[in-house]
């Protein structure tokens, strides 16, 4: 165990506050080994700013394995770079008015962009499908409401990510669009039957994974389908259904935990172990990284009480330590 115990924070993924990171924040991702960084808006402020950032970040790990530098840049308002060529339209636009061809050039040109200034992994292409119109989380970020037109975009995503170098990532599994809730405000409920569910949300992410998918990310939600337990700590659907029925075998990352759809798992250190208890391999913390911090050393203490098993530990390592050889590789080229 003592040679997993220096390299856990691989499997973190984690944020910060403001405009740059702080020089604290630096000193732990190389001391540490986290796994990534999660660039927020403030973080890209402009391109050449997100570009120093980048840099910063990367210097601070020094001889470390080569980080994830993530970003949401789905389109639409969820863009964290702003403007030309990085930026481009929201999903719901390509669906109805402007098409297949258009959203491939758009994306393949913020793509390439992304990867030359340093960014590897795209928390997109989003697989939820646009079913509860109450809800405005999703509104205009679902590429339409019936899997076999969501289905093609959805692939493309991936298929240019992969030429790009960019690693792709499936959200938000099992599927929020009959949520009523936002999970950064409570915890969503999805009032789905396991029949209606593989008729149409498992559609989608399972044309995801087919199609290469890198890395799928789960919510923090409840579905009918799958019992009264919150998917982000739902073993069954994690560790059984996405690994063993949908047969993907890559890393599967929470959503922000600092969101207050995790609440119900306690405070942010007890739903890190949770989350990874159920069959997560990566832990992601947004824009707070004195909780994150606070939360890692927790689940190092877990671990070394062993109340995390050794073999999962590994299981998830390896896919982590798999996916960056991807990056390095002529696999995502």
């Amino acid at each position: 165990m003592s040679n997993y115990l220096h390299n856990l924070g691989q499997l973190f993924i984690i944020g910060f506050r403001g405009a740059e990171p702080p020089d604290a924040f630096l000193d732990f991702l190389g001391e540490e080994k986290i796994g990534g960084v999660l660039l927020l808006e403030e973080a890209c402020a402009s391109h050449e700013a997100a570009r120093q950032n980048i840099e910063r970040i990367n210097r601070a790990y020094r001889d470390s394995a080569r980080p994830f530098i993530a970003i949401d840049q789905e389109g639409g308002r969820v863009c964290r770079l702003k403007g030309a060529p990085a930026e481009y339209r929201a999903a719901t636009e390509y669906k109805k008015e402007l098409g297949l061809d258009r959203f491939a050039e758009d994306y393949n040109r913020s793509a390439l962009y992304m990867e030359k200034l340093g960014i590897n992994l795209n928390f997109a292409p989003v697989a939820d499908l646009y079913l509860e119109k109450e809800s405005s989380v999703l509104a205009d970020r679902c590429f339409g409401e019936e899997p076999e037109g969501a289905i093609p975009f959805i692939r493309k995503s991936i298929e240019i990510s992969r030429s790009c170098g960019i690693l792709s990532c499936l959200k938000h599994f099992p599927g929020l669009g009959a949520a009523p809730f936002d999970p950064h405000e409570k915890t969503a409920i999805a009032p789905v039957d396991e029949v209606v569910w593989r008729q149409r949300e498992q559609l989608t992410f399972e044309a995801g994974i087919g199609h290469g998918a890198d890395m799928i990310m789960t919510t923090h939600m409840r579905v009918n389908a799958f019992g009264g337990d919150i998917v982000t700590a739902n073993r069954a659907l994690i560790s059984g259904w996405l690994r063993h029925m949908l047969a993907f075998d890559g890393p599967v990352v929470t959503d922000c935990l600092l969101m207050e759809g995790a609440a119900p798992l306690g405070h942010v250190g007890e739903r890190a172990v949770e989350a990874f208890r159920a069959g997560h391999d990566i832990l992601l913390f947004g824009n707070d990284h004195e909780k994150a911090i606070g939360a890692y050393d927790y689940f190092v203490s877990a671990v070394k009480e062993g109340e995390i098993e050794e073999a999962q530990i590994e299981s998830s390592m390896e896919r982590v330590s798999g996916l960056k050889f991807k990056l390095d590789s002529s696999v995502v080229r």
